[in-house]
């Protein structure tokens, strides 16, 4: 009677422990696999210096620039001085406030974010510049060096809009832009006459031409490149062209008013 009874016991005991294994082994094959480590940013694309070359050239107006408007800006006294529109600028026949940047050509190399900022200041009720360019998540730093209160206003396509208020001898506001846009408008709600726009590309490969014209663009790498020349009002053009290591071509561009 006690060895069917010590029978039963140890049937019982290896039965539950296997049931116990069982269990155990269940609940390890259900666990989900460990989630892969998030890939580190993609490193920059190093560009040798000795091969690198420049583009540079001249924009110009052929005809004759339409007469700027004068803006009344009586609506705020703290806005003195002469203010005329900047949709097209140009001294002779060269043509400022042009942006002009490599569009094509640069494949899937990448680049660094410049540490440097880009100032936006505020003056005489006027934005200066008027045409800029940054990097993507490169610092823009808005400045209000006017005696009255202006309200930021971007208004673009493929990045966040945002509106904020800088009062008189308030602290610099620091932006950035998350995605590539050409000619990303920005304005001021308390006073709708100012107005100017953002250029925001991939590569730092971009300029904007002076009062003469004029425009460069430093160390590029060996290869085809298509250049856009972007003007507020009179559109776009693209120009093709081709570096050798370390060549320096020269690219022109004519709009029409």
């Amino acid at each position: 009677m006690k060895t069917k009874t010590s029978m039963a016991v140890w049937s019982l005991a290896v039965g539950l422990a296997l049931a116990l294994l069982a269990g155990c082994g269940n609940k390890e094959s259900s666990e989900p696999a460990a989630t892969p480590a998030a890939s580190a940013p993609a490193a920059a694309t190093p560009i040798d210096p000795a091969t690198a070359g420049s583009v540079s050239g001249t924009v110009k107006l052929d005809g004759e620039a339409p007469k700027a408007a004068k803006i009344d800006m009586s609506q705020d006294p703290a806005c003195k001085g002469t203010n005329t529109a900047e949709n097209v600028v140009a001294a002779g026949s060269h043509l400022s406030n042009v942006f002009v940047y490599v569009k094509e050509g640069l494949g899937n190399r990448t680049f660094d974010t410049p540490k440097d900022t880009v100032t936006l200041d505020q003056s005489g009720c006027k934005y200066h510049p008027h045409v800029m360019g940054v990097v993507v998540g490169q610092t823009i730093k808005i400045v209000n060096s006017d005696p009255t209160t202006h309200n930021i206003h971007p208004t673009p396509k493929d990045n966040r809009e945002w509106n904020e208020s800088q009062p008189p001898q308030s602290a610099p506001l620091e932006k950035t832009f998350a995605r590539e846009e050409i000619m990303l408008p920005v304005k001021c709600n308390q006073h709708p006459w100012m107005r100017m726009f953002v250029n925001v590309t991939k590569s730092p490969f971009f300029a904007v031409t002076g009062p003469d014209g004029k425009f460069e663009i430093k160390g590029l790498p060996p290869g085809d490149y298509t250049l856009a020349f972007v003007q507020e009002k009179l559109g776009e053009q693209d120009v093709k062209v081709t570096l050798a290591a370390k060549d320096a071509k020269t690219v022109d561009a004519t709009f029409k008013p």
